[in-house]
């Protein structure tokens, strides 16, 4: 999240924007996997909010699994019921005009011609998809109660979402998709999704990578900096002390 954060920050989350979650923190605590409730909040994410959650992988890209101990922080530059898309380096979101993201840091993907490796190619990691990080898409983010035609394209988009709201198996093979071994033709989303992008957007794990994040992983809003330590020299950054994060 570089230049909006720096290594050696300490961060305050506001976590009634989305509502504060309930789940079983023991079982979590000992890597199970566990349903999370959230109490209503008083505000929707919007576009550009920057967020702290669960990382969705932390054992494996090809499933999503819940570690109370692992968090990510990006910017939320796609929302459930968003089709976005980037074009030549930059985000794009049908129907809006907005900036998506940091665009400076957009703006040196564009220019940029040599990618070292793992950083070009992107999720699905598809050869007949072929997205990269100059232009992916356009990708549909699910929301709650969305249906889907399961072709092979879509399987290979949401096959972990699927799978992980259903705790299952998605498989696609002679031209049928298979739900635990039955045949299946569309699906109905459960759960809203959001689309996570960090703003050093040339050295960031983030959705151009690893997909799309469930809302339930979200913890809340960065709010402000309250403490910032150099991590090469110990000492306090002043300057840094009780800035608001945008």
């Amino acid at each position: 999240m570089e230049t909006e954060l720096a290594i050696g920050d300490n961060i305050l989350v506001w976590k009634p924007t989305i509502g504060p979650r309930i789940f079983n923190l023991f079982a979590s605590m000992r890597n199970e996997q566990t349903d999370i409730y959230r109490i209503p909040g008083i505000k929707k994410i919007q576009r550009n909010d920057i967020l702290v959650f669960n990382f969705p992988h932390p054992n494996s890209w090809d499933k999503i699994e819940m570690h109370i101990l692992k968090y990510y922080i990006k910017r939320c530059v796609g929302l459930p019921g968003d089709t976005l898309s980037i074009q030549n380096g930059f985000y794009h979101i049908e129907g809006i005009e907005t900036d998506l993201g940091y665009p400076e840091s957009q703006n040196k993907i564009a220019t940029t011609e040599q990618f070292e490796d793992g950083i070009f190619h992107c999720f699905p990691f598809d050869s007949i998809i072929g997205w990269n990080i100059k232009n992916f898409g356009p990708l549909y983010i699910p929301a709650k109660g969305d249906s889907i035609i399961l072709n092979r394209t879509n399987c290979r988009l949401y096959k972990k979402l699927v799978e992980w709201e259903q705790q299952g198996s998605l498989q696609y093979k002679d031209s049928t998709a298979f739900l635990n071994g039955t045949p299946i033709n569309k699906y109905r989303f459960q759960k809203n999704y959001y689309f996570m992008a960090g703003d050093n957007g040339l050295n960031s794990q983030d959705s151009r990578y690893w997909g799309l994040l469930p809302e339930e992983y979200i913890v809340g809003k960065a709010w402000i900096i309250w403490k910032s330590i150099d991590p090469y020299t110990n000492k306090f950054r002043w300057e840094r002390f009780l800035k608001v994060i945008h």
